[in-house]
């Protein structure tokens, strides 16, 4: 497995931005950003994100060259002006003591900027290429002349090209100028049919040329309805991945967000989990047959091999309805003649909508057929979903019970009754730049007294319902919409603004039904949405089991496997260790029990170090979203449990009004504001904000702010939005201050929760914030909490 296909083009925009919970456990393999202060985007500075890219396991850093500049497409001030501005990127990179991680791309797109490749006029195109066989073999000396050992990617154009390809590589032979990584765009749904094809044609170009093989890098796949969505993520992943190349999603929205994975700063959505099974499949890539390959938007898949962990996995996708999953010529000295089958779904939440850890749809077990093979039947599947099936060993025995799966029923909007709306197909073939919708269409323009729509719904049983609303609002301030069932009114629902109307997030409330058919009403009260979907589920107490033989290790445990139609357990030596993605609703405490374990663990989390004793639950708090936590040896360990919607008991809450302002800071009203007022920004060395904040003992604490902000810059771009960060720092006592980063929360009155570690002695501590590098987001609220409760 190469586990290269998982970059990202602007998936960083700060350190911090994503956070290292998100970014840790993908372990991604690129990253494509701008040079440190270039002008076309407001953030996303190579050098500036390079630190939390590294340290959380990135492989290669690409730089494009060309974003120096400001407009797009980039304005053609000549290769004389733009040779200077390389050579002094390529410097500042060379003197980075990792120098060896980055690639520098000089060209971006020059089939359509600046020299004009695709023009369909031959004499137009020989100009153009002339030219810029020149100017890649002067930036190409450029380069070397003050960077001798840094790599150089190209040519980089927007898409496949069979007739100037030959010719670069033609002439870059002669003229040693071969890039050291060849890079080209596949940003269209036909590229799903296409790509194996344009793959092959270049390396059979690079046989009939005598170079090569050189690495290649997607350095952009995908487009709007495709990002997020782990049933066409799959497909392009699984080709990628098959062919051996490395990819990064394109970027299309806003950076900072891996392309469209990552909601807030570390919350996961569905394509996050999709790019978390694909970091963990190791050992071996095995062949994949799809039905129908090179078929745009197709059932897909990847899978992998590992004897030593003895589990044979496939991540499969892009399909409705039913399907089988073959397994062929599955190794008996592997995994037995009985093995345990589990299947799990990362479904599509939307770009901004939390998706919690995937739900376990089966657990059996199977006899491996004379023929050696294993077949597992996936039924009601979903195509945008991903489905990820794993074959441990069981020993022969009696079948496990199924797992519980609770119910739940999805409807699209493009099938409820719309009054004084409109449907918007979602992205297609010919509208690939559309944003995806769970059905054909998503309802937009409820934005008046006469709008509405009416699900026509049914439920199993009387009992209170999850029920979630895909939807999206680029309004920019949060809206609200009366909810109605069977015509009378139940309440208001608010909705927070996202990035735009199609951008959808998931909004979930709790919702008494009786038992069989109603009609569920969403209707217009202030502001405007966008409805993609409605989502029912029992409205429970989360119970989620993480399987410590499926999550990220360290040193060499043991695999067991010693019960039929379980994961399995793992035996952690002196040196080794797990570490479980564990996903929390919000800030807040849950429970953590240890389950398959011989003796007492030593668990980390949030920096804290916690005995966890056998099936002995511990009080933790967790941060909204996904959450490491290591467990050491040595000793067994088969799961942690995790439960609970996140207990706000024992965290001290200290709203904005309680804090002594200084330096001009001052409080604005704040409708969306817990207490009805925040601090408003400020900055300088003498403005801040000061609480008094206690710790009833000493230890680690998880420091929450509660903030919003929706600063963005003016670029230009028609589809980027150029999202900015903020930043503040906070001082506990007398530490030191630490910087935190506060992504764009989208609207002046969204407000986010974004959390930090501190150490603090038992007692009082003055909690100050400032904004000596500019002005802080708004602030409602900083909680404060011993991570163990």
């Amino acid at each position: 497995m190469t586990h290269a296909a998982n970059g990202a083009l602007y998936g960083l925009s700060d350190d911090g931005v994503p956070g290292d919970a998100a970014l840790a456990p993908l372990r991604l393999g690129s990253v494509t950003q701008k040079p440190e202060g270039g002008q076309q985007h407001p953030n996303g500075d190579a050098l500036t994100v390079s630190s939390a890219f590294l340290r959380n396991g990135g492989g290669e850093i690409l730089v494009l060259g060309q974003d120096d500049y400001r407009h797009w497409p980039y304005e053609d001030l000549g290769i004389d002006d733009y040779l200077p501005r390389l050579a002094a990127i390529a410097r500042r990179i060379a003197a980075h003591p990792q120098s060896e991680r980055f690639v520098l791309v000089p060209f971006n797109e020059p089939d359509g900027i600046w020299y004009g490749l695709n023009a369909e006029d031959e004499a137009e195109y020989a100009t153009g290429r002339d030219r810029f066989l020149a100017d890649w073999t002067a930036a190409h000396a450029r380069i070397r002349a003050v960077a001798p050992e840094l790599r150089i990617a190209g040519p980089n154009e927007a898409a496949y090209d069979r007739r100037f390809l030959p010719e670069f590589l033609a002439h870059a032979a002669r003229h040693g100028t071969l890039p050291d990584v060849l890079t080209w765009h596949e940003l269209s749904p036909s590229s799903l049919a296409e790509f194996r094809a344009h793959h092959a044609h270049y390396r059979e170009l690079e046989r009939e040329l005598g170079i090569g093989p050189l690495p290649v890098n997607i350095t952009e796949y995908g487009n709007r309805r495709d990002l997020s969505v782990p049933g066409q993520l799959v497909q392009w992943v699984g080709m990628f991945e098959e062919a051996g190349v490395a990819g990064n999603q394109a970027y299309w929205d806003q950076a900072g967000n891996l392309d469209g994975n990552v909601v807030r700063t570390a919350i996961p959505n569905g394509g996050w989990w999709f790019f978390r099974w694909y970091a963990a499949m190791t050992g071996e890539r095995v062949p994949v047959a799809p039905p129908e390959p090179d078929t745009v938007d197709a059932l897909a898949g990847l899978a992998s091999l590992d004897p030593a962990r003895r589990q044979a996995q496939a991540v499969v996708g892009g399909a409705d309805g039913a399907f089988d999953v073959v397994f062929a010529g599955v190794p008996g000295e592997v995994l037995g003649r009985t093995v345990t089958v589990t299947v799990a779904e990362a479904r599509w939440s939307g770009y901004e909508g939390a998706h919690p850890a995937p739900r376990v749809l089966a657990r059996t077990t199977a006899e491996v057929a004379d023929d050696g093979t294993v077949t597992v039947a996936v039924r009601g599947a979903h195509r945008k979903s991903a489905y990820r099936v794993v074959l441990t060993p069981a020993p022969e025995g009696q079948a496990p019970p199924a797992p519980s799966v609770p119910w739940r029923d999805v409807l699209a909007a493009d099938s409820a009754a719309v009054t004084a709306g409109t449907l918007v197909p979602e992205g297609s073939l010919t509208n690939h730049q559309g944003y995806a919708a769970w059905g054909a269409a998503r309802v937009e323009g409820l934005n008046g007294p006469d709008s509405a729509v009416e699900f026509a719904v049914s439920v199993p049983e009387d009992a209170t319902y999850a029920v979630s609303f895909g939807y999206g609002n680029g309004s920019g301030s949060p809206a609200r919409q009366r909810l109605s069932v069977d015509g009378r009114p139940v309440g208001s629902v608010e909705f927070p603004a996202t990035l735009n109307a199609g951008h959808t997030g998931l909004r979930t409330v709790p919702l008494p039904l009786t038992a069989g058919p109603h009609a569920l009403t969403l209707a217009w009260e202030r502001g405007e949405i966008a409805l993609d979907r409605v989502e029912l589920a029992p409205h429970t107490e989360p119970l989620t089991r993480y399987e410590a033989t499926l999550a990220d290790v360290a040193g060499d445990p043991a695999y067991r496997y010693p019960t039929p139609g379980e994961a399995g357990t793992l035996v952690l030596g002196e040196e080794d260790s797990v570490t479980f993605d564990v996903f929390a609703p919000r800030d807040g405490y849950h429970t953590v029990t240890s389950r398959g374990a011989d003796r007492e663990l030593t668990v980390t989390l949030h920096g804290a170090t916690v005995p966890l004793a056998p099936g002995r639950p511990a009080r933790l708090l967790l941060a909204a979203g996904n959450n490491r936590i290591t467990a050491r040896g040595p000793g067994a360990v088969a799961a942690l449990e995790v439960a609970g919607h996140g207990e706000t008991e024992g965290l001290a809450a200290h709203e904005a009004a309680a804090a002594r302002l200084a330096g001009g800071a001052r409080l604005e009203a704040c409708e969306h504001a817990t207490g009805g007022s925040c601090l408003a920004p400020f900055q300088g060395p003498g403005a801040s904000a000061t609480w008094t904040v206690r710790a009833s003992r000493a230890g680690r604490h998880l420091l929450v702010v509660r903030y919003a902000h929706d600063d963005r810059a003016d670029n230009g771009h028609a589809y980027n939005a150029d999202v900015i960060s903020r930043t503040a720092l906070l001082r506990v006592g007398e530490g030191p201050a630490q910087r935190m980063t506060f992504r764009n929360s989208l609207s002046w009155d969204n407000f986010w929760t974004l959390a930090l570690p501190v150490d603090l002695a038992a007692g009082e501590h003055p909690l100050t914030l400032t904004g000596p590098e500019g002005p802080t987001p708004r602030v409602d609220r900083v909680l404060l909490g011993p991570v163990v409760g």
